[in-house]
C-alpha cells in the first residue's frame, strides 16, 4: 500500500497522551471564531489518528488541532481545521450528519467509560457546519442537543484560510433523561472527565473520505470507528487551577 509523505507522518507521529490536564480561564471564551486572548495559556494538541476511512493525502486535505479551557459551566474548545472543501449535503442535522464534514466532540462527564451508543452516560456530539449538534438518544433516532452548547466557527481571510471552531460544551450526570430540562454540572478542580475529538471529512463523494481524531483506537474486528459505542476509547482530562 502507497501513502503520501503527509499520510506517513501521520502514521508515524506520536500518539497524543491519553491523559493531560485542562488550565481554569476566570475570564469566560466569547464563542465566535476568533482567538480570545485567554487561549493563549492552553495547549496545542493534534488530531493525526485515522479512525475511519482512509489517510488525507495532504495537509490541506485534513489536518487539524485543538485547545481546552474550562470554568465553573463549560468546557471549552478550540479547534483549529485545514480543509480546503467544507460540505454539508444532507438538509437534516439528523440524517447522515457523519457523512458531512462535521466535528465530533466526545464527553463523559465522569469518565466511567462503557457502552454509550443509546444511552447518555456520554455524549458523542456531531456539530454540523450549521452549528446544531446530533446524537442517538435511547430510542435509536438521532437528536438535536444544541442547547448543550455554544457553537460557532469561520475561516481566516488569509491563506491556508484554515477554519477557527470554538465550542462551549455544558456537561451533564450519567442519569441525564432524554427530554429533561437542561441541568448542568458545575464544574471543580480536579475533576476528571472523559474526552476525545474528532472530523468527519467529505470533499464530495457519497460517503466521509477521512475520520481523523485525537486518540489512537484500539480496533475491534479491525473496527477503529468505536468513538459513538465506547466511552472507554476516549481519553482522560483532569481540570486543574
Amino acid at each position: 500500500m502507497k501513502y503520501s509523505l503527509f499520510a506517513l507522518g501521520l502514521l508515524l507521529s506520536s500518539p497524543t497522551l491519553f491523559a493531560m490536564d485542562v488550565e481554569y480561564t476566570a475570564t469566560p471564551i466569547e464563542i465566535d471564531g476568533v482567538s480570545d486572548s485567554a487561549w493563549q495559556k492552553a495547549k496545542w494538541h493534534t488530531m493525526p489518528h485515522l479512525m475511519d476511512g482512509v489517510l488525507p493525502d495532504s495537509a490541506s486535505d485534513f489536518s487539524g488541532k485543538y485547545k481546552l479551557l474550562w470554568d465553573e459551566h463549560y468546557l471549552y474548545l478550540q479547534a483549529e481545521i485545514t480543509d480546503d472543501v467544507l460540505l454539508d449535503t444532507h438538509a437534516s442535522p439528523r440524517v447522515n450528519y457523519w457523512d458531512d464534514d462535521t466535528l465530533e466532540v466526545f464527553i463523559d462527564s465522569d469518565a466511567s467509560g462503557g457502552d454509550h451508543q443509546f444511552n447518555h452516560s456520554a455524549f458523542a456530539y456531531h456539530i454540523g457546519l450549521d452549528n446544531q449538534a446530533a446524537d442517538y438518544g435511547p430510542d435509536k433516532q438521532a437528536h438535536l442537543y444544541t442547547s448543550h452548547l455554544k457553537s460557532r466557527w469561520q475561516r481566516s481571510s488569509e491563506a491556508p484560510y484554515n477554519v477557527i471552531w470554538e465550542v462551549a460544551i455544558k456537561l451533564y450526570p450519567n442519569d441525564f433523561k432524554q427530554g429533561q430540562q437542561d441541568k448542568p454540572l458545575l464544574l471543580t478542580p480536579n475533576k476528571i472527565i472523559g474526552f476525545m475529538l474528532a472530523y468527519c471529512d467529505n470533499d464530495g463523494s457519497p460517503v466521509r473520505e477521512h475520520f481523523m481524531g485525537s486518540h489512537e483506537i484500539t480496533p475491534v474486528n479491525g473496527d477503529k470507528n468505536r468513538g459513538f459505542i465506547d466511552a472507554s476509547v476516549f481519553g482522560k482530562i483532569t481540570l486543574k487551577r
